[in-house]
């Protein structure tokens, strides 16, 4: 791989766009590894996560965000939005994320807004370039000039991936600081990324309104006989809601915990024991955010 020649480079690179445009996607593809969920549901991340890339050029973090919501007022969505523009602060680059297959709507307008206040070098990156139909394709690279690069990639394909990380390399300041060690991949814990997971199960499996009432919160993590042993507790805000994740008989809850297990078996390459409840709590958003 062709490397750039001259000082070491490093710095945060915050990634916005509207929900649902393949940030996380696009995260896990830039690190290499899945760090953040990702669903057809919009909403998935919640918090900001650093997913980081360490090479001999520097270090990249990246920082996924919410996606920004303005039709929705609830408390949850308003503190979304608000993670978004503190991520905007004290940083050295943006990618600003598009899907050049949706109409543009509320959300591309008030993204577009926060960087207009923006300073720092910001990149265009133009997802899902390996849909065939892309009737808004024009609408944003209408918008160029306004941003120091344009690139076109495709995050689920891994297309260009490559040359967006030295595009990025490109444009970062001149920096031989490390924010992290090299080898690690990102800021959030072992039990924050098992209850990650298991909140991706859910907005897989679930209706609309049921996973944005949901938080799961990983209790134990342990060795058990060469088994590894996971306690965790999703809550929720009604027993409405409970009764619909646990499914008739159990099934819900048994078929999220099947999922999740399987795809950390396949991960750790071990013999999982996850062991899923339940419970109600109509203040979780105020406890755990």
């Amino acid at each position: 791989m062709k490397k750039i020649i001259g000082p070491k480079k490093s710095g945060f690179v915050v990634m916005v766009g509207r929900s649902n445009v393949g940030k996380s996607t696009l995260l896990n593809a830039l690190v290499g590894s899945k760090i953040a969920i990702t669903s057809p549901k919009a909403q998935t991340t919640r918090v900001p996560i650093h997913g980081i890339v360490s090479r001999e050029e520097g270090q990249i973090v990246f920082v996924d965000t919410p996606g920004v919501f303005t039709h929705m007022h609830d408390s949850l969505s308003k503190r979304l939005t608000h993670s978004v523009s503190e991520s905007l602060q004290d940083i050295d680059m943006v990618l600003y994320v598009v899907d050049p297959t949706r109409e543009i709507g509320d959300e591309e307008k008030a993204v577009l807004r926060l960087l207009d206040h923006v300073t720092c070098p910001k990149i265009l990156v133009v997802n899902k370039i390996d849909i065939y139909r892309k009737p808004f394709y024009d609408f944003f690279m209408d918008l160029k000039d306004k941003f120091t690069d344009v690139i076109e990639i495709s995050a689920k394909q891994g297309t260009h991936i490559q040359s967006l990380i030295e595009m990025i390399y490109t444009y970062l300041p001149e920096s031989e600081e490390l924010f992290y060690p090299e080898g690690q991949l990102t800021n959030i814990s072992n039990e924050r990324w098992l209850a990650e997971l298991i909140r991706e199960k859910l907005f897989l499996r679930l209706r609309q309104e049921v996973p944005y009432s949901v938080h799961v919160e990983v209790e134990t993590v342990e060795e058990r006989e060469k088994v590894l042993y996971i306690k965790a507790t999703i809550y929720t805000t009604d027993d409405r809601y409970q009764g619909m994740i646990i499914g008739k008989g159990g099934r819900g809850i048994r078929e999220i915990g099947q999922s999740t297990r399987k795809e950390l078996e396949a991960v750790m390459d071990r013999q999982i024991y996850l062991d899923l409840n339940v419970e109600v709590n109509p203040h979780w958003a105020e406890q755990y955010l």
